[in-house]
């Protein structure tokens, strides 16, 4: 698994990201000084997946007290409306991942418990707390992948979509975690991973991660997934997730709900996991759920290649919303919570309550 995507450095007052724009053929880092860089790096996808986004959300947030430290700020209170403002915009870098706002407001927290602390106490406060979100997404991943280990046997081909591992959270992965946990246990476990139009993300990453692992893995066109159903070469499938809904209706990666619907024709099981900072509690349905849309450049271009005429317009919603009726079951570090959800979600919110 790979663990040096997200490398803060607070004795270079930086953080580096490796550009997953340029992988796999660059390993090459964005290097991060202020908040606006940590923006510039969410929105132009230089790091990706929901996990991922929070925790450089949140080193972002320190970055940007960082910042107004080092520029004198600390003796006058005119720090607070900056610092704010700068926060908001990490928060809204990108609209749909509910762990962006969950890391932001995590920093906020701290920054009240503190009382009314001076720039220097809160940079070295936020350093510590982004330090356990870092190092908690990890373990939470692990224990994660342990659970969902159990739903995969010895065996099995398990189609992904989008990269939902190692690259996608601060070192171990989500459904790649499930994955990583089998083959840990001893299982032999092979994986499909869908291309994941526009951006290529399965191709370019989820394959890039899994051969580093020693995972046997294939890439497939996106629109390959029936004829791998039909013809049996698929046992089971599991994806990330970026928001969910109470009821259990949940935002992935474009093309996630056709492939559960895919799945629930030919009965092949359609699990997702995702840590509990990415359940919504306060999102009713899936309804309630934003729907980024980006440039359609990205897919009338590639690379900087028009691949479409010129001047044809272009849909680009980024994701899509999976309704909770084709969702087997949903893994997370609190173990696995199948449905009905109205009932299993209440259970999940109060155990994580209680810790």
């Amino acid at each position: 698994m790979l663990n040096y995507h997200i490398k803060p450095e607070p004795d270079q007052q930086r953080l580096l990201l490796l550009d997953q724009r340029l992988l796999p053929g660059q390993e090459q880092y964005f290097v991060c000084r202020n908040a606006d860089d940590v923006v510039q790096a969410i929105r132009e996808m230089v790091v990706r997946g929901a996990p991922a986004i929070g925790v450089t959300a949140a080193w972002g947030c320190w970055l940007a007290a960082l910042r107004l430290e080092m520029d004198g700020l600390d003796k006058s209170r005119y720090w607070e409306p900056l610092l704010n403002e700068a926060l908001q915009k990490i928060a809204q870098a990108r609209p749909t991942a509910v762990n962006l706002a969950w890391a932001v407001n995590r920093m906020r927290e701290a920054w009240v418990d503190l009382g009314a602390p001076d720039l220097a106490s809160l940079v070295k406060a936020w350093q510590a707390v982004a330090e356990d979100i870092h190092a908690d997404d990890i373990e939470l991943n692990i224990r994660m992948g342990g659970h969902g280990a159990a739903l995969l046997e010895d065996g099995d081909t398990v189609m992904t979509h989008c990269n939902a591992g190692s690259l996608a959270t601060a070192g171990y992965g989500t459904a790649l975690g499930v994955i990583y946990a089998a083959v840990e246990a001893g299982k032999k476990i092979k994986v499909i991973a869908n291309e994941t139009r526009p951006w290529l993300q399965g191709a370019r990453l989820t394959a890039f991660e899994l051969q580093k692992a020693g995972i046997e893995v294939k890439v497939a066109c996106d629109n390959a997934c029936a004829i791998l159903m039909q013809r049996g070469l698929v046992q089971k499938v599991i994806t990330g997730a970026d928001r969910i809904a109470a009821n259990g209706d949940a935002a992935n990666k474009i093309g996630t709900h056709g492939v559960a619907v895919l799945a629930r024709h030919f009965g092949i099981p359609f699990y997702m996991a995702a840590p509990f900072s990415t359940f919504d509690f306060n999102c009713a349905s899936g309804k309630d759920i934003p729907i980024e849309e980006r440039a359609p450049e990205e897919v009338t271009q590639f690379r900087g290649q028009q691949i479409a005429p010129q001047g044809v317009p272009a849909w680009n919603f980024s994701f899509d919303v999976t309704p909770a009726a084709l969702v087997t079951a949903f893994v997370t570090e609190h173990g696995i919570f199948k449905p009905p959800y109205f009932r299993s979600l209440k259970k999940l919110r109060e155990r994580a309550g209680q810790l």
